[in-house]
């Protein structure tokens, strides 16, 4: 598909081709150097999705997201939003747009409670005073949202890394986007914190959000992605809805293989064996956790109305 418009048409919950995408990219190009990091990428991006996208290291994942996210600025191409052809200088210039972004190693300020690391830099003042009561209430209610358990007077400090990961994304709903750029976001995690924050993801597409992530853990891309977009070398080699397509495509395609003996021999590299080898196992232990967390956090929510 190099070279070619990735339609958003027929994916999980775009309603069809007739709509128009949220997000298009057209002939996305990046350079460091004399490096091309992203070559002519074109991509349509719909409405209330959850697009994945996965490629090997260096392949362009994280350069193409922080090009959407205003963090870089491609040296040519066009991105259009809601149907407008926009400018995205800085990440502020984004978020004024609804285009939120979370990237790996958010920092917060130990010192201070959750309530307080939301509204960092976006405080909410009263005639010239920091309005605590009303920042409490609002990070109350975006965390609730996430149907997460985390009070917002904790410490951010007693928070594990998951929970920390939670915050940062609920940090991007203070200004209601529609479009939420996740970097990495199971990194690091255990499988139970894995599963409450894809279970947030999912949560974000019922609320009618577009979520685009990287991610390089297969199985978490399977179990909330709409559809899978697969960078190589700088360019997008496949674009597939999730029901429609299987772990060996994608591994192939992120190896650059096109015959089944090919194949075969990737399956024998290590980097590459143990998503195949492991696939049936972390499929269960991934479901049966996000049964628990979303239980859990039923349970929490239905005492504390």
């Amino acid at each position: 598909m190099n070279g070619q418009r990735v339609n958003a048409g027929g994916a999980g919950r775009t309603g069809g081709s007739s709509r128009q995408p949220l997000l298009r990219l057209e002939n996305i190009c990046v350079k460091f150097g004399f490096v091309e990091a992203l070559k002519s990428v074109n991509l349509d991006i719909g409405r209330q999705e959850v697009v994945a996208i996965v490629g090997d290291n260096g392949a362009g994942k994280s350069t193409l997201i922080k090009v959407v996210a205003g963090f870089l600025q491609p040296g040519f191409g066009h991105i259009y939003l809601n149907g407008e052809e926009v400018v995205i200088p800085s990440i502020r210039a984004a978020d004024r747009l609804g285009i939120a972004s979370v990237f790996q190693g958010q920092e917060f300020c130990d010192n201070l409670n959750v309530a307080a690391n939301l509204f960092l830099g976006k405080e909410i003042n009263l005639g010239g005073v920091r309005d605590d009561e009303s920042m409490n209430s609002r990070a109350r209610s975006v965390m609730k949202t996430l149907s997460s358990a985390i009070r917002v007077g904790s410490p951010i400090s007693s928070l594990s890394v998951g929970q920390r990961q939670t915050v940062a994304i609920a940090r991007t709903l203070l200004n209601d986007p529609k479009l939420i750029l996740l970097d990495e976001p199971t990194a690091a995690l255990s499988v139970m914190q894995t599963a409450e924050v894809l279970s947030y993801i999912k949560r974000l597409r019922s609320e009618g959000r577009t979520v685009v992530m990287v991610c390089h853990d297969l199985p978490d891309v399977f179990a909330v992605s709409d559809r899978i977009v697969v960078i190589r070398q700088g360019r997008i080699t496949g674009v597939h809805r999730t029901v429609e397509t299987s772990y060996e495509e994608i591994i192939a395609e992120i190896a650059g293989v096109a015959t089944e003996h090919e194949y075969e021999e990737i399956t024998e590299d290590p980097k590459y064996s143990s998503m195949v080898r492991q696939r049936k196992r972390i499929d269960r232990t991934m479901s049966a956790a996000l049964e628990e967390s979303q239980a859990e956090d039923d349970g929490y929510w239905a005492g504390n109305e």
